[in-house]
């Protein structure tokens, strides 16, 4: 069972929806038991870093999900719920996040768009058993900050939005991707279904 980890701040049903037509079995949740029991878990995310940690800590959350990634258990954290993966964030300030992957999370900057909405084309930047066989396509972003990786290794696809833009991170089981693969057409569905496969393998097929 994969818990889709409810913070107050997640698009919850539209993740949900997604694992629940591929048939993954899983269960939204708050709960710190419900979630160390959990085959694998997913951190959604939509708003602000610090909003998000602050509420993370008031639901007793950082602790089991630092605790069961440190323990292998696979973590993918999406848009903000990646984001939240890292060291810090300049977000409205200065934010501690999970620090399970160091880094920092900065704004863009420049003379373009912000935010960053809509489908850029993925260059995967290193083998990696997530993406073998898979074909480098589009997906669909909406943030106005981004990561900066201190492990350049931790770093497994990026797309280009004036300038390289980290877009799907590994280390071990812990894996973020800064768009929505539940809605990024065939190629976010297949990276979906691979993260909810090995959590399944965690524990077999049920």
């Amino acid at each position: 069972m994969i818990a889709v980890i409810d913070y107050g701040m997640g698009n919850l049903h539209s993740v949900s929806r997604a694992l629940e037509r591929m048939g993954f079995p899983y269960t939204v949740t708050s709960d710190p038991e419900t979630v160390e029991a959990a085959s694998g878990l997913i951190l959604p995310g939509v708003g602000a870093f610090g909003d998000a940690m602050r509420e993370l800590t008031e639901r007793k959350l950082v602790g089991v999900i630092k605790r069961e990634a440190f323990k292998g258990k696979p973590l993918l954290g999406i848009c903000l719920g990646m984001q939240l993966l890292f060291t810090v964030s300049e977000e409205h300030g200065h934010h501690q996040g999970l620090n399970l992957l160091p880094g920092r999370v900065v704004r863009f900057q420049g003379d373009f768009n912000i935010p960053h909405m809509g489908w850029n084309h993925l260059t995967f930047t290193q083998f990696h058993p997530l993406l073998y066989g898979l074909e480098e396509g589009y997906a669909y972003f909406v943030h106005s900050y981004h990561v900066l990786p201190d492990n350049r290794e931790d770093i497994l696809a990026v797309t280009d939005y004036h300038g390289p833009v980290t877009a799907i991170v590994g280390r071990n089981r812990i894996f973020g991707m800064q768009f929505h693969p539940e809605k990024s057409g065939t190629l976010g569905r297949e990276l979906l279904r691979r993260f909810a496969s090995l959590c399944e393998a965690e524990v077999g097929t049920p």
